[in-house]
């Protein structure tokens, strides 16, 4: 059986990149692949001994990513296991990408701007990101951030669980991560940005770890949080959900959210749950 994934999202978002990185990990990749040949590429793949098992199928056209969505039940009631991967960005942010390559909008034609092109596209496949495993907003993302949060995602030295956790730190005064699952503001615990001899270090730094941790709100919330997921992801197994990402925000991202990001991951391992970690803003200034 054939583990797939669909890789879909607003155009300019970043499938072609996913793709290149998905190749470079191992996937037989296919680019723009045709709806109405998938079950035959799928079923081709199983067959032969030369073709890998892990597919990652681009899928372009919005009307086509619809139309995949339709095919994942009967993909998995065959035995294969099927993912699909969302990739979106902010108008903004796809606007400034479309006038530094000086490609065209593949909906421009319908609309009038790209701006409005790229809103018209985003409503069209609204569905399509409801129902997708994992969504990636590529918004702040360099090229590089994107490869290693893919790699984290996608290589093949899998984790022994099938729901993947990541915890990741930010800064709320550099934006709110938009595709994670869960939310924490830690700004209620004292902030080590106004001692001047913390100032300059990170929540990695056992300086700022200790004054984060030693906080007794600090180890309350942390006693809740670890008492929440203790329930919720059993509960998440249960209903077949692949990845879960727990977000945990201060200021600026630097020094309380990294500390606690950390601790609550250690934690999870303590509990048997192996949680990757990142530092969106960790370097921000």
């Amino acid at each position: 059986m054939a583990e797939i994934l669909l890789i879909t999202g607003l155009s300019g978002a970043g499938r072609s990149q996913a793709a290149d990185t998905l190749e470079d990990l191992g996937w037989f990749v296919v680019d723009n692949m045709p709806v109405e040949l998938v079950d035959k590429f799928v079923e081709l793949a199983g067959v032969s001994t030369d073709t890998p098992s892990r597919l990652a199928l681009v899928i372009g056209v919005a009307s086509q990513q619809i139309d995949a969505v339709k095919l994942v039940p009967r993909l998995k009631s065959a035995g294969h296991e099927v993912r699909i991967l969302f990739l979106e960005a902010s108008t903004q942010s796809l606007v400034k990408r479309y006038t530094e390559s000086r490609r065209k909008h593949p909906l421009r034609s319908e609309t009038g701007t790209v701006s409005e092109a790229i809103e018209h596209e985003r409503d069209v496949l609204e569905t399509v990101r409801e129902v997708a495993d994992k969504v990636i907003d590529t918004t702040s993302l360099q090229l590089a951030q994107f490869k290693t949060q893919m790699t984290d995602l996608f290589a093949f030295e899998d984790l022994p669980d099938t729901l993947q956790v990541s915890v990741m730190s930010f800064g709320f005064k550099h934006g709110l991560p938009l595709d994670v699952d869960s939310v924490f503001d830690v700004r209620f615990i004292p902030n080590p940005h106004y001692d001047e001899a913390l100032r300059p270090l990170s929540g990695l730094d056992e300086a700022v770890r200790r004054f984060v941790l030693d906080q007794p709100a600090t180890r309350d919330f942390l006693d809740r949080v670890e008492s929440l997921f203790e329930s919720l992801i059993p509960a998440y197994r249960n209903e077949g959900k692949s990845y879960l990402t727990i977000a945990v925000g201060c200021t600026g991202g630097r020094h309380r959210s990294v500390a606690i990001a950390e601790a609550l991951s250690l934690r999870l391992a303590n509990r048997g749950v192996q949680a990757r970690v990142a530092h969106r803003d960790i370097e921000k200034n």
